[in-house]
């Protein structure tokens, strides 16, 4: 075990029950409906929103694979972070007007009313195991490997803790709950990660670092540079992270239930709008407080860190936070964990309820639902904690993650992203997309890696075959979804049966949604201007 102060231990235990406290103190706002306990009464405003889905993205995953990404390639990696900010203006001027205006409680729902019920059931098969396998259980394994280093845990006690503290006001408080927590949990992020990176910029001079020329001569000027056209650092360049991180992006961001459940909260379009804005500036910040402490990392402690590249951000906890802070910082590690997993939770009993036992007893009563989601809950959480141990022989987990993702989110974007843009989709097309979009993808998935072609093992990816990395690989199979989609369409005898009140004419937003939009995106043009 580490050595851990009994302040910093006092600090972590408060964080943990202010957290339950505050969660199981907003659960009485959740009421005894459907709506109160899943949607939150549709009461959420922008600020809640807008922290909510910053704290739902941001997990142990990020914390982690940021700071290790930095370390070893530079702030290229904050594309990833910084794309973001255009994918939720795409949320909030293309998708937020059809979902608040559908009235839906899931993304499923969403796509039987565009198209049809088979729809409904793949995505729904889809975001539910999504949620248990990648959102709940990535970030259990993630957050006890951190603590494993830190507290010298093993890695099923720290799942156990983690899945009891989230588990608790998560599945009695419902949405009103989570969103409400992840808030806090927001604000302990931020603080712990910016702690960790104002202390390494004042260890700097003790290295003899004393000006930004400086620090760009002692860590490569490559790695402050987030514009590349070479993939030699990364294997991927800018075009590669552009294409590809766009259809990740527009899945994550614009049709993941997990996410898009706290719009779908929201107390009218407005709201919705300014939350994914407010979410779009928080998301510039990962960059400075998570991907360039591992590039301050290289310059302070590359030989203690050596090869062992997972182990930066527990390094730099132990080396550079005082007593105090170390309990703040692993307190901000424990929100990314239990944000993203309270989330996921949350969405996967959504989906359960509306788009299995609602669909197979539409007649169910609205306790009924809330009681099968709070079941629902617990059953999904335990699932979790039995399977995530077994992560740790599955590899770099945020990359494996993404490619992992890769696999369904480009046909569920041309499904989602041409239904709404045009009404001439039809409901074989968006079924047969789904299916053989996804089937396909899954097939050169496992060709890529179990299969070797030529003697060259992941022959797809590799120089020496097809040399298309994983996010060249995530664009194709979004241009072949599109084309199932619209080659089907064209042909398909039965034609789109839209209903008449779906493609309702777009208000204008309202000029405080225009102007906010617009400094977000002059900003995002200063910080590329900048790190070019």
């Amino acid at each position: 075990m580490t050595d851990i102060q009994a302040i910093d231990l006092i600090i972590i235990g408060a964080y943990l029950l202010l957290i339950v406290v505050v969660g199981l103190w907003y659960s009485r706002k959740s009421k005894n409906t459907s709506s109160g306990y899943f949607l939150a009464g549709k009461s959420l405003t922008w600020g809640v929103i807008g922290a909510s889905l910053f704290a739902s993205n941001i997990s142990t995953v990020h914390l982690v694979g940021l700071a290790e990404s930095g370390f070893k390639d530079g702030i290229v990696w904050g594309n990833f972070e910084w794309f973001s900010a255009f994918e939720l203006l795409i949320l909030a001027f293309v998708f937020v007007p059809f979902y608040l205006r559908s009235n839906i409680a899931t993304l499923p729902e969403f796509l039987e009313q565009r198209y049809d019920s088979r729809s409904r059931v793949i995505l729904a098969i889809f975001s539910i195991l999504a949620a248990l396998f990648m959102h709940i259980g990535v970030s259990f394994y993630a957050g006890a490997i951190v603590f494993e280093k830190i507290f010298g845990l093993d890695i099923l006690v720290s799942i156990i803790i983690i899945a009891a503290a989230t588990g608790v006001y998560t599945i009695i408080g419902g949405l009103t709950s989570v969103v409400v927590t992840e808030t806090v949990q927001t604000v302990i992020l931020i603080l712990g990660s910016l702690a960790i990176t104002v202390l390494a910029i004042y260890k700097l001079p003790e290295v003899g670092i004393t000006s930004y020329e400086g620090l760009k001569n002692a860590v490569d000027p490559d790695r402050l540079k987030a514009v590349s056209f070479d993939s030699a650092r990364t294997g991927f360049t800018f075009m590669d992270m552009l294409t590809g991180h766009l259809v990740l992006g527009i899945w994550y961001w614009c049709t993941d239930q997990t996410i898009v459940q706290r719009v779908l909260g929201a107390k009218s379009e407005k709201e919705a709008k300014l939350g994914a804005i407010f979410a779009g500036f928080l998301k510039i910040l990962p960059v400075f407080i998570m991907v360039v402490p591992g590039i301050l990392a290289f310059a302070l402690f590359k030989d203690e860190i050596g090869a062992d590249t997972k182990s930066v951000l527990p390094i730099m906890i132990l080396n550079l936070l005082p007593v105090g802070l170390k309990g703040l910082m692993i307190a901000a590690l424990l929100a990314a964990v239990m944000s993203s997993v309270a989330a996921a939770l949350n969405s996967c009993s959504t989906l359960i309820v509306f788009d299995v036992f609602a669909k197979i007893n539409p007649g169910i009563s609205d306790k009924s639902k809330v009681r099968i989601g709070r079941i629902t809950g617990v059953v999904v959480l335990v699932m979790a904690v039995a399977w995530s141990p077994f992560l740790g022989n599955l590899g770099a987990i945020f990359e494996l993650i993404n490619q992992m993702f890769s696999i369904f989110a480009p046909s569920i974007v041309a499904v989602f992203l041409w239904g709404v843009i045009s009404t001439k989709g039809t409901s074989t097309a968006a079924f047969w997309t789904l299916l053989a979009g996804s089937t396909f993808a899954a097939a050169v998935f496992v060709v890529e890696k179990y299969i070797p072609i030529n003697d060259i093992p992941n022959y797809i990816s590799s120089a020496d075959g097809l040399g298309l990395n994983w996010l060249r690989q995530t664009f194709f199979y979004f241009i072949a979804s599109t084309v199932i989609y619209s080659v089907i369409s064209y042909f398909d005898p039965v034609k789109a049966e839209v209903p008449d009140n779906f493609y309702l004419k777009v208000k204008q937003p309202s000029r405080q949604v225009n102007i906010l939009s617009a400094i977000l995106v002059v900003a995002m043009i200063i910080i590329y201007i900048f790190f070019y």
